[in-house]
C-alpha cells in the first residue's frame, strides 16, 4: 500500500509537470506564465528552507536573502568569467552559502528572539553591501549577461528534491532534535541535546537550498542587481511573509503560501496605483482570520486528502 501512495504521489507530480508542458505546447500557458510558475517553484525553494530554521527549529532569521544573493552571485560568476558548467556551478552556489550560514550560525546563534532576527538582518545587508561594491559582479550597475540555463523543468525538479530533503530531514531523529530545541531548548539541553550544534546545522541547511535557489532565479532572469528588493532586506521579508501566511511547521503551508503570493501581485498589475494597497490588506485579513497561517503546523497530504473523500461520502450517505 505504501508502495501505491507513492507511486500516485510520483504519478501526480508528472502529470503536473507534463499538464504544463502540453499548455505551453499549445499556446494556452506563455512564456509570461511560464515565468511565474518558475519563480514559485523558485520561491517555494526559499520558504520551505527557511521554514526549517524559523518554524521546525524555532529560531527567527530574516537574512535568507543574503544566502539567496551568495549562491546568485556565486553561481552567476562561475558560468559567466569562469565558463564553468551549471550544475557544479550551481552547487557550488549552495555550499558557499551553506558555508556562510554555517559562519553567521555559530557566533549569531547564540542569541535568541529578536537579538538573532537582527544579527541575521545586518548578515543580509553586508552580504548586500558586498555586492554593491564589487566589480567583479557587477557592482552597483548589476550583473548581465547570464546565460539563461534555468527552466521550468529544472526549477520544478529542484523545488521536489528540495521539499523531499527537508520533509525526510524533519522526520529523521536530528529533526525530531532540532523540534524538540524548538518546543524548550532547555529541556532539550538536560536531555543531552546539542542545541547549538542542530540550530548551526538547520541554518547551514537551509542556507545551501536557499543558495541553490539563488543560482535558479540568476540563470532564469539573466540579471542580478544589489538591491533590497532582489537580494535584500526586503526580499527577506517576502520569504518570511510567506512563511508566516503557510504557517510555521508546515511544508504544504509552505509550498501552498509560495505559489499564492507569487501569483496574486501578478493578477494585481491591472491595479497598478492600488496594488500595495491591496495586497497588504489581503495579507492583513488572512492573519486577522487564520493567525496561525493557512495549515497552521499541519500537512496536506494525500492520506488527508483520501480521509477527507471518504468521510464526506460518509457523511453524505447516512444523510
Amino acid at each position: 500500500m505504501q508502495k501505491l501512495r507513492s507511486l500516485l504521489k510520483i504519478a501526480l507530480l508528472l502529470l503536473l509537470y507534463g499538464g504544463v508542458r502540453f499548455l505551453e505546447g499549445s499556446g494556452l500557458l506563455l512564456p509570461y506564465h511560464v515565468q511565474v510558475l518558475s519563480l514559485a517553484c523558485i520561491n517555494i525553494i526559499l520558504v520551505v528552507s527557511l521554514n526549517l530554521i524559523n518554524g521546525f527549529t524555532g529560531q527567527f532569521s530574516i537574512g535568507h536573502a543574503g544566502f539567496f544573493a551568495i549562491g546568485a552571485y556565486l553561481s552567476a560568476y562561475l558560468t559567466v568569467r569562469v565558463q564553468a558548467p551549471f550544475v557544479p556551478a550551481l552547487i557550488c552556489g549552495g555550499i558557499l552559502a551553506g558555508l556562510a550560514g554555517l559562519a553567521v550560525g555559530l557566533p549569531a546563534l547564540r542569541l535568541r528572539g529578536d537579538y538573532l532576527a537582527i544579527s541575521t538582518l545586518g548578515f543580509g545587508e553586508i552580504i548586500r553591501v558586498i555586492i554593491l561594491n564589487t566589480p567583479a559582479v557587477g557592482g552597483a550597475k548589476g550583473f548581465s549577461g547570464i546565460p539563461k540555463y534555468t527552466t521550468f523543468g529544472l526549477a520544478y525538479l529542484t523545488a521536489i528534491i528540495t521539499v523531499v530533503a527537508i520533509r525526510n530531514f524533519v522526520s529523521s531523529d536530528y529533526g525530531r532534535a532540532c523540534m524538540a530545541v524548538r518546543e524548550d531548548e532547555i529541556a532539550a539541553e538536560s536531555l543531552g541535546v546539542n542545541s547549538t550544534y542542530f540550530k548551526v546545522l538547520a541554518f547551514a541547511l537551509g542556507a545551501f537550498f536557499a543558495g541553490t535557489a539563488g543560482g535558479l532565479f540568476a540563470h532564469y532572469l539573466q540579471y542580478l542587481a544589489p538591491t533590497p528588493n532582489q537580494i535584500g532586506f526586503v526580499k527577506s521579508i517576502d520569504i518570511l511573509i510567506m512563511l508566516v501566511l503557510g504557517g510555521l511547521g508546515s511544508l504544504t503551508g509552505s509550498i501552498l503560501a509560495a505559489i499564492i503570493l507569487t501569483i496574486i501581485p501578478e493578477f494585481l498589475r491591472g491595479f497598478a496605483e492600488y496594488r500595495m494597497i491591496i495586497y497588504p490588506l489581503l495579507l492583513i485579513i488572512v492573519m486577522l482570520r487564520r493567525p496561525t497561517g493557512l495549515l497552521a503546523g499541519r500537512e496536506l497530504s494525500l492520506d488527508s486528502v483520501l480521509d477527507f473523500w471518504k468521510g464526506a461520502k460518509a457523511r453524505a450517505h447516512n444523510s
